[in-house]
């Protein structure tokens, strides 16, 4: 069958599993991710059929994970180095910012980086402000490093597939909530080509630009919406480095309104880049100034109820979306 019922985490495995069966070159690195199966379950079972040489448990030090990948991948394999936590990207900026993003430019290109850092990020399991951020902000800044982001089951299988093909070195960021997610995926064909956006529910009264689970929570605003006879665009980056502005120029230029909805915080972050591409770019198209729906600029709480209050909701946004058509 072209589909399958498929959870988030499970097509993460498969994409693994059948590139490690592709490629001989392709092997996985981290804390855990061999005999017990990955923080997340996402190696699970793995090791049985690749072996430790291809799954390689390493001591808990993010630096050393990642500049053994960084090293690897520049003398032939394709390395997958898995943080347990995004949060952990402190402990490594400078082996993936420094060294990773800069080794191709630095050597004239005549090598590359072809690794992917897997790691998990964003709210919903009440794990405190240590192990709850969204710092895809600090991915974006830097030139050299691919940012990929997926919503779906379907993309979730297709761009880390994609990720392992490319020269230089892809920042895969899983969010927690949607593990255990399950949807009907196509492992056969993408829903859109790397480094494209989709449109994932058309609209003509606002365009929602926004990607991760955020996409879900958006999906369910403009369910709310419908009620209200307001009809709302919901395109899904997939991912920000590259950014498809394309396709989300088209889309504001036929509905006037533009609203970047992301769970990283407001101030300094990835919603506020889109909103400035947005303005410049789609500038005698709107209607109102891009809002932009954000993360709290606060330390993530740890109580469930403070956790979700801190981050974008579906009431939210449709009540900003409802305000913003005077309605």
């Amino acid at each position: 069958m072209a589909t399958i019922e498929i959870t988030y985490r499970d097509a993460l495995r498969r994409a693994l599993q059948d590139a490690m069966r592709a490629d001989e070159s392709v092997i996985v690195i981290g804390e855990e991710v061999g005999a017990y199966g990955g923080a997340y379950g996402v190696t699970k079972d793995l090791i049985g059929e690749f072996g430790p040489d291809r799954l390689i448990d390493t001591p808990i030090s993010e630096a050393a994970i990642v500049g053994v990948a960084i090293g690897a991948a520049m003398t032939g394999l394709r390395p997958v180095a898995e943080l347990m936590y995004v949060d952990f990207l402190g402990l490594v900026m400078d082996q993936l910012a420094n060294q990773a993003a800069k080794i191709r430019y630095m050597f004239g290109g005549q090598i590359g980086v072809p690794m992917v850092l897997r790691t998990q990020g964003g709210t919903g399991r009440s794990a405190g402000a240590q192990h709850s951020q969204s710092l895809e902000g600090w991915i974006l800044h830097t030139p050299g490093l691919r940012l990929a982001m997926p919503a779906t089951a379907q993309d979730a299988y297709h761009l880390l597939r994609h990720s392992l093909t490319l020269p230089d070195p892809v920042v895969f960021i899983e969010h927690k909530s949607l593990y255990t997610r399950r949807e009907t995926a196509d492992l056969q064909s993408p829903d859109a080509l790397w480094g494209k956006a989709i449109v994932r529910r058309e609209g003509r009264h606002a365009t929602l630009v926004t990607y991760s689970r955020m996409v879900h929570v958006a999906l369910e605003a403009a369910e709310r919406l419908a009620a209200r006879d307001v009809a709302l665009e919901v395109i899904d980056l997939r991912t920000l480095n590259p950014l498809d502005m394309a396709t989300v120029i088209a889309s504001v230029e036929r509905t006037s309104r533009a609203l970047v909805v992301s769970e990283g915080p407001l101030t300094g972050g990835v919603a506020a880049e889109l909103a400035a591409r947005i303005s410049e770019e789609c500038f005698d198209y709107l209607e109102d100034p891009v809002i932009r729906i954000a993360g709290e600029d606060i330390p993530v709480p740890v109580a469930p109820d403070l956790e979700s209050a801190s981050i974008p909701t579906a009431e939210l946004i449709a009540t900003t979306v409802l305000r913003m058509l005077r309605r």
